[in-house]
């Protein structure tokens, strides 16, 4: 600007944040507690403020004020006045610049120093003393943006949430080894979008990508001291401004054109959100935005010493979405990505503490209803990790119809049953048909349960099946982090090995585990790099490796034995989209009959017959097939035979009754063979050890 005045007109307390109108920039900020806010405008660089302008009204506990002749462009800070009453929960210290907490952009970055501190650290009083030093130079500032983009003809693929297979991915991730895109744009949005990403994706046959966090994050100050960088991203800094390093142009549209890119290929975008905690901390940590614009209303702080934070998160605080204002500006925040950069869903980390009120977890939390009211976001795609370490935290299949939840019961008992641990066809059989058990209520269905067998949390596919023990020295936490019980085994050999017997075991079981993801009742989820042998060298919280460890790694996806696997991933898709019974919109219970004689549902031993009580709990036995026929939707019906055998030897299966035109569709033992139907006198299948067979038939009705 060429001309700033000495004050601000009143302007508007809605919308909050910072928003041109054209003529000049409204600014709103909600602060229940503070005495006075000013806005603090910066140079182009933020490096230097040039104007301190308080904001000069205050309506319903929302600050606000007019800029005129400000625009696009703009950058800005906040300073709030108010008590220092730690002990109360009140934490205003005006000598700390802070963010808009609706910042839709940002400039610069954290530079770590004690100055972000309202308190003094290391002082007598530690967090119950006051800091006079000013952090300006030491913050990232907002940028006040416009939104408009040119969307064309873009549309949400809106894929049926039967039709649906997620791949889990972090965007820097996924192409900072992509040794054909420019330097420039691998690990940000622009490597997402090229057209060679989008073009394996596709080629996959999956239909959504479910990133990692991309809202704007901190880099915390303890890793950065070990030299060790946040790579997963869970530690939010703003939640309406994307993570500017993902940025390659400084563009919000490089974003927003990547997503239409990955539309117009049939692909939706999920996105993993944290809105159960922030990034300062617990009362010792820095203040940078909502700490310091009113801590007792955004956080929940320990009744009758609200010096505290409650710690539900396992992160130092956690948001209090009781609060109206709180809630508003989640609800705000998912809106706006939804309306502004075209996303087609949210998985929401932790998401028990988000329903959690003042009774504990309840699935009609003001959060959830909420979201289910609202006509933007109740038509998205919503899907909850269903646990926190708070009180009752484990809530797998308690949450509001409308969402689907990461289904850590699906990923234990396959990986159970693959190991060879004795007595899992129980187990098995649940997930395979949908958890049932778990989700069957309030008229839920099949895709509620999230099925995989890797995510971001824990060991690749090629690590599960290659270190029975965790690895993670490199994180600097004397290998004390990450889960202890993966359910993995090594098969002979702790890691790498060029033995050819235990290299064609691990073969055969990720091609086995693939094979029990893709043809189960749910939503398949796929962790990116599995289908190409990715491996963490048996790190199995690789939060802080943001480097080869954690990247995909595209050369090593070459081999052909990558290749292979890749491949027979596309296949498994390929399978799932064309079959039906793979896809059961309702639960499968043995209880209907698409065609007389014929069960939606039926379990046999591998001799052919019935599978009668007393035989599902032989620790001996690792055999287990499963009919599925589901209508087709053309007057006949469609039917699958699963047969599964996680023995160490070859197992024969007699075919059950009726006898049915059968085509063998996939040998995970051989994953190149072709189809080819079974010969009429064929009514016995070897299966090899450790291999699944799909077979498949259509029923004139």
């Amino acid at each position: 600007m060429a001309f700033l005045p000495d004050r601000l007109d009143p302007g508007r307390p809605y919308p909050l944040g910072a928003h041109w109108d054209g003529l000049g920039v409204n600014f709103a900020v909600f602060s229940a507690h503070a005495e006075r806010i000013d806005l603090c405008v910066f140079n182009a660089s933020g490096r230097k403020e040039i104007a301190r302008l308080p904001l000069p009204e205050c309506t319903d506990e929302v600050w606000h004020g007019f800029l005129p002749e400000a625009g696009p462009g703009l950058v800005y800070g906040l300073r709030a006045h108010g008590p220092y009453e730690p002990r109360r929960g009140h934490r205003f210290n005006p000598n700390k610049l802070l963010l808009d907490p609706y910042a839709r952009q940002l400039v610069g970055q954290v530079a770590w120093s004690d100055a972000l501190y309202g308190h003094r650290p290391g002082a007598g009083r530690g967090d119950l003393s006051f800091d006079r030093r000013d952090s300006a130079a030491a913050m990232p500032k907002a940028v006040v943006v416009h939104d408009a983009f040119e969307w064309g003809d873009d549309r949400p693929p809106a894929v049926p949430w039967t039709d649906t297979v997620i791949y889990e991915a972090h965007l820097r991730g996924l192409t900072m080894l992509r040794g054909d895109l420019p330097d420039a744009a691998r690990g940000t949005f622009a490597g997402l979008g090229d057209p060679r990403v989008i073009d394996h994706i596709r080629r996959l046959g999956v239909t959504a990508v479910e990133l990692l966090p991309v809202h704007a994050f901190l880099q915390d100050r303890f890793l950065l001291e070990k030299d060790l960088r946040n790579y997963w991203g869970y530690s939010t800094l703003g939640f309406f401004a994307p993570e500017p390093a993902y940025l390659s142009t400084g563009t919000l549209a490089e974003a927003k054109g990547t997503i239409r890119r990955l539309h117009a290929a049939g692909i939706e975008v999920i996105l993993d959100v944290v809105y159960n905690h922030t990034c300062e901390g617990d009362e010792t940590g820095p203040t940078l935005s909502w700490r310091g614009l009113d801590n007792a209303s955004y956080y929940k702080l320990l009744p009758g010493e609200e010096r505290f934070h409650i710690n539900d998160t396992g992160c130092g605080n956690t948001v209090d979405l009781a609060h109206p204002r709180v809630l508003q500006m989640v609800t705000d925040s998912l809106r706006y990505w939804v309306e502004h950069f075209h996303v087609d869903g949210f998985r929401f980390d932790l998401c028990p503490i988000l329903g959690r009120e003042a009774q504990g977890f309840d699935p009609g939390a003001g959060f959830f209803d909420a979201l289910r009211q609202d006509p933007v976001l109740s038509r998205v795609k919503m899907i909850a990790e269903p646990w926190d370490i708070g009180p009752g935290g484990y809530q797998l299949g308690n949450h509001p119809p409308g969402f689907a939840e990461w289904n850590d019961r699906f990923r234990d008992g396959v990986r159970s049953y693959w190991r060879g641990d004795a007595g899992g066809r129980p187990d098995l059989a649940a997930r395979l048909t949908g958890s049932s058990e778990i989700f069957d209520h309030h008229r839920r269905q099949p895709w509620a349960s999230v099925n995989y067998v890797a995510s971001h949390d824990g060991f690749t596919l090629h690590d599960l099946v290659s270190f029975e023990n965790k690895h993670n020295e490199e994180n600097g936490e004397g290998n004390r982090d990450g889960h202890g019980d993966n359910h993995s085994r090594n098969w002979g050999v702790e890691g790498e090995t060029d033995d050819p017997v235990i290299n064609e075991t691990r073969g055969r079981l990720k091609r086995a585990m693939l094979a029990t993801v893709f043809v189960s009742a749910g939503t398949p989820m796929l962790l990116a790099g599995d289908e190409m042998d990715r491996t963490q060298g048996g790190n199995n919280n690789a939060y802080c490796q943001d480097n080869a460890l954690s990247w995909v790694d595209w050369e090593r996806g070459s081999t052909p034995e990558a290749r292979e696997l890749t491949g027979f991933v596309a296949r498994l898709i390929a399978l799932r989209h064309r079959l039906a019974p793979l896809r059961r919109k309702h639960f499968p219970h043995g209880r209907t009959e698409p065609m007389p004689g014929l069960p939606d549902t039926a379990w046999f031993d591998r001799h052919g017959a019935p599978m009668q009580p007393e035989h599902w709990n032989d620790p001996g036995d690792y055999t287990l097939a499963m009919l599925r026929a589901d209508p087709d939707g053309r007057g006949g019906v469609d039917a699958v035979l699963l047969l599964l055998n996680a023995d160490s030897e070859p197992r024969d299966f007699s075919l059950p009754k009726p006898r049915l035109g059968w085509s063998l569709l996939l040998d995970t033992i051989h994953p190149s063979a072709p189809e080819r139907p079974l010969r009429n006198n064929e009514t016995l299948l070897r299966v090899g050890a450790h291999g699944a067979v799909l077979l498949g038939t259509r029923v004139e009705n």
